[in-house]
């Protein structure tokens, strides 16, 4: 049997509920897909099973807008040819996906992805002679039908996909990743607001640091300029939430890039206040790094 498209932590899981002595219950789905790699399991691994016959659920997809289009094209430009990307789910990565259509020869090494990296199969834009590794993946039941049985997908544990020493050997390796708000030194929050857990940062860290340390890769942190409910800065002077990830290669948004490696403290400043700052906030944060 497979665990399809959640693969994860879970045989981890299993392999733990076996050693303290407890039963493996599962519930097995005829529309669950069939995947190949970690998540395959002998039928001696499971004690019991309960039957269902359930679609799967499928991720609410948010229509484009102008924001997350030019943060997908400025994304787009920053991957190679015959790069490995990190990308993830929802309308960042779908916009990046989009924008990647023309490119030759990419790989695929992630956490976790959804339909956008069906387009790029049938754009042609990955090597076809490449297995796609991920952890999970979510998106529609046509993206599950294209998973199911496709030799060409290896889903592994987090262990392995997370490792940043295996995600360095990956080429160009690319990670692509979002943040509540990121600061004048290169840090990203992807967690907290007001002191509170918005959402898990998930495999952000590993994929950055596994990045940096990849020939030829880079850590980019694609994010919108401005927050419209709460009408705020998303770049802020210093970052008083804890911390996700540090010291990218790139910081992006809907004004422009920019490049931090290889420049002082103040010149990484002036980048980020110049090209990804929203200009309502460039003053206050000027006056930040003057003061």
């Amino acid at each position: 049997m497979s665990l399809g498209t959640e693969v994860n932590i879970l045989p981890a899981a299993i392999e733990a509920a076996r050693a303290a002595g407890g039963l493996v219950v599962a519930q097995v789905n005829r529309q669950m897909p069939y995947t190949f790699g970690d998540g395959e399991l002998p039928l001696d691994a499971v004690d019991a099973a309960i039957e269902v016959d359930l679609p799967l659920p499928s991720p609410a997809v948010a229509p484009p807008d102008g924001t997350r289009n030019a943060l997908g094209e400025r994304v787009a430009g920053l991957v190679a040819d015959g790069a490995t990307v990190q990308l993830g789910i929802g309308a960042l990565p779908n916009a990046t996906t989009a924008a990647l259509t023309g490119r030759r020869g990419l790989r695929v090494w992630t956490e976790t992805f959804s339909d956008g990296v069906l387009e790029l199969d049938r754009s042609g834009a990955l090597d076809p002679d490449v297995e796609l590794v991920s952890s999970f993946v979510l998106g529609s039941p046509e993206l599950y039908g294209w998973v199911h049985r496709n030799p060409r997908l290896r889903m592994l544990r987090t262990e392995t996909v997370n490792d940043p020493a295996v995600i360095a050997r990956q080429p160009r390796m690319t990670s692509i990743n979002t943040a509540l708000q990121v600061d004048l030194h290169a840090q990203a929050n992807a967690s907290y607001v007001r002191g509170q857990v918005w959402s898990g940062f998930g495999g952000q860290p590993d994929f950055v640091a596994g990045a940096l340390h990849a020939a030829g890769g880079r850590a980019l942190i694609a994010l919108s300029s401005w927050h419209a409910k709460s009408n705020t800065s998303t770049v802020v002077p210093a970052l008083i939430e804890p911390t996700t990830s540090f010291q990218h290669s790139h910081i992006l948004s809907e004004h422009g890039t920019a490049a931090l490696w290889g420049v002082s403290h103040r010149q990484q400043a002036v980048a980020i206040i110049k090209n990804v700052a929203d200009p309502r906030a460039r003053e206050q944060l000027s006056a930040a790094i003057l003061g």
